[in-house]
């Protein structure tokens, strides 16, 4: 008996590096998988295959983060899909290198708005439709609390988004809902030390 036989889960930014791998995982041990994407449409539709032909469910979901209503529609989707809603794995972000001196707050906005408020919207979405047993996982960073230069905007989200996690699990955790967060460090990928050598040093 595989460990999630019988559990959805939704794992957002499932087209890229981390997603890829949290996707395939749920997949192994017998979740069907929901792939959201933005732009990596392809990249989500091969692993969504590579679930398929191991012989468990996937579907490829579009939806743009920063819009509330369209996180409330992805989560509905993906639970209508499903026949239900088990996990939801907060996991896309961007990562923009950008000096704070210079930053304009449209550009604070865009990395706060895809990496915070996409996770306060998905996370409400799919709490109300979650039965006890369901579990929300929120993809932080170690720059929650060591911020690097260039990352003053991507730190704060990342900070934010443990804070909002602990505040969840207080109000969700009486229902029966678990929500937590992970923590990475660095995870390489293919470009990496020629797009950023001194986060690699």
């Amino acid at each position: 008996m595989r460990l999630l036989q019988g559990q959805v889960a939704l794992v957002t930014g499932a087209g890229g590096g981390i997603g890829r791998g949290i996707a395939l995982r749920f997949a192994e041990q017998g979740a069907a998988v929901a792939l959201h994407c933005r732009t990596a449409v392809a990249a989500a539709r091969e692993v969504a295959s590579r679930i398929e032909d191991a012989g468990a469910r996937a579907v490829v979901l579009e939806a743009e983060l920063r819009d509330e209503d369209a996180c409330r529609r992805l989560v509905r989707e993906a639970a209508a899909w499903g026949g239900g809603l088990t996990a939801l794995v907060n996991n896309a972000g961007v990562q923009p290198v950008r000096p704070l001196p210079g930053m304009t707050a449209a550009q604070w906005r865009d990395v706060v708005d895809t990496n915070l408020t996409g996770v306060f919207a998905c996370t409400q979405a799919a709490a109300e439709l979650m039965r006890p047993g369901g579990s929300v996982t929120s993809v932080a960073s170690i720059e929650a609390g060591h911020p690097a230069p260039g990352h003053a905007h991507y730190s704060a989200s990342k900070a934010a988004i443990v804070a909002h996690a602990r505040a969840a699990a207080q109000e969700y955790g009486p229902h029966g809902i678990r929500v937590n967060t992970v923590s990475p460090g660095l995870i390489d990928r293919e470009g990496l030390v020629e797009d950023w050598p001194e986060g690699v040093e």
